[in-house]
């Protein structure tokens, strides 16, 4: 079979469970690129089956969940939803978030930054738009083959997530005033609560959906800012869940007015 840059492709060696776009192909092997699953691999090609005629994405389904969940009374009252910064190091994961947001009628701004170049950059950020939430993720992944998963250092990214985090918690102590939710597939979890985020990826060490983050960042951005929010609740309204994605209580970040 003849495969070509932009191909939708599984692999037979890992069950065909996750979709890809190839992003670039030399010789007998493609570079691939998760269409769901913020995730970079390679293969060889004949080790690819292309997927045609169906739809890998689903963000509107997500969308629908939120949304519903949530039973805002549009009749009677007026919302003014939380305020998020999106910074990631994909761009096209970063439009699709955008997206996710505009759908939900969210105020977003996204910014696309290399992960290393993030702590350099998101205070300035942070002091002109003021937001509730923001947002730091992009790529990461635990390289077992370098040791622990204690060891920050055997990570891609998450030494640059937790830097980041740590500057953004410096700008604003409070948690209550600032959620940050940090991080991309695999990474520390335990060392970007610790810095400081709300929310953080992976206790598992799994591979974490494009839109998580995202998710989490609409459901407190739609959240009344005067009620705790369910801890086990908000992480379920991910694709990967608990095991992807942790977090500590907070509350809402929504004003709710009367009459509308």
């Amino acid at each position: 079979m003849l495969f070509q840059v932009g191909d939708i492709v599984t692999r037979n060696s890992h069950q065909n469970d996750t979709f890809f776009v190839i992003v670039e192909i030399e010789g007998n092997i493609a570079y691939l690129k998760g269409i769901n699953l913020r995730l970079y691999a390679d293969s060889d090609l004949n080790d690819l089956v292309k997927v045609e005629g169906k739809d890998v994405v689903d963000d509107e389904r997500i969308t629908d969940s939120i949304t519903s969940d949530l039973n805002l009374d549009r009749s009677e009252f007026f919302y003014l939803p939380g305020k998020v910064l999106h910074i990631d190091g994909d761009e096209d994961y970063l439009k699709r978030c955008m997206n996710f947001y505009k759908k939900l009628n969210i105020m977003a701004y996204g910014l696309c930054l290399k992960e290393n170049d993030i702590k350099t950059e998101i205070r300035s950020y942070l002091e002109n738009l003021n937001p509730d939430i923001v947002v730091i993720t992009g790529h990461d992944a635990y390289y077992r083959r370098k040791g622990s998963q204690d060891n920050v250092m055997n990570y891609k990214n998450t030494v640059n997530f937790i830097e980041a985090v740590k500057e953004a918690r410096n700008y604003e102590k409070n948690q209550d005033k600032l959620i940050i939710i940090a991080g991309a597939c695999q990474s520390n979890y335990e060392e970007l609560i610790k810095a400081g985020s709300t929310f953080a990826s992976s206790p598992k060490r799994i591979n974490i959906h494009a839109l998580d983050p995202a998710i989490i960042a609409s459901y407190l951005a739609l959240y009344d800012r005067n009620k705790t929010v369910d801890l086990l609740d908000v992480l379920a309204k991910t694709k990967s869940g608990a095991d992807g994605i942790g977090g500590v209580m907070t509350k809402g970040c929504m004003f709710v007015g009367y009459p509308r």
